[in-house]
């Protein structure tokens, strides 16, 4: 973050604990079927889809979200989407699940990152927001070790956040 505590918009590679590349791909006729099939812990199916496929049907039926596959190495191992807010001009994350068996390896943060740095590159892009369940602690830290701060807002139940962006 620069000193106004905006993310900046240059591009790093970005790898997981395990020091794996994660990076963000289109859904193609290749993943989609791999991205459909993630699935969180049963505990975080209070807070996201049970899998991966009810993110894919709101991003091609919905007509505001796009899907995005998250791979870390050479295997699909979660799902996230943005939109763009028409009315404000702000991005929004939303949807993110890291199946369970890639949890606590750092999957979620670095495909955070690959997002937010994703989003930051566009050039009408200068606020990402995302939205989260109060209840969720794990993804309130998260969001906030990533320079997300509560707006005082809420989208139904949830907590919006946002961070700037340079």
């Amino acid at each position: 973050m620069d000193e106004r505590g905006a993310m900046p918009r240059e591009t790093q590679e970005i790898t997981d604990r395990q020091n794996r590349r994660v990076v963000l791909d289109e859904i193609t006729d290749d993943n989609w079927r791999a991205v459909a099939d993630v699935a969180p812990t049963d505990d975080q199916r209070r807070f996201v889809a049970a899998l991966g496929a009810r993110y894919l049907l709101l991003s091609m039926r919905g007509g505001v979200w796009n899907s995005l596959a998250v791979r870390a190495a050479d295997e699909v191992v979660g799902h996230v989407m943005w939109a763009l807010d028409d009315e404000d001009g702000t991005h929004w994350i939303g949807g993110m699940i890291v199946n369970e068996t890639e949890q606590g390896k750092g999957v979620g943060r670095a495909a955070m990152r690959a997002l937010i740095q994703r989003l930051a590159a566009l050039p009408d892009c200068r606020e990402i927001r995302l939205s989260y369940h109060p209840e969720n602690v794990p993804a309130a830290r998260l969001y906030e070790a990533l320079g997300f701060k509560p707006t005082g807002d809420q989208e139904d139940d949830e907590i919006v956040a946002a961070l700037a962006v340079a």
